[in-house]
């Protein structure tokens, strides 16, 4: 019996650098501590940010 494994290797990667570049800039614009926590936060979900500003700029939100 062989086992198929399906892995997005290449996938992950890619958002692992989104996410280290992601950082980098985030906690560079900070100021203070609690603002590159938020900074950080804000890395994590970097994909969702870049997503909206797409649709707001196609359909005008």
């Amino acid at each position: 019996m062989s086992k198929e494994v399906n892995s997005p290797g290449p996938a992950n990667a890619i958002y692992g650098f989104g996410f280290i570049g992601a950082a980098v800039y985030f906690i560079g614009q900070s100021a203070t501590f609690w603002a590159g926590v938020l900074g950080f936060l804000k890395a994590m979900v970097w994909p969702a940010f870049m997503v909206y500003e797409l649709f707001k700029y196609l359909y005008g939100i």
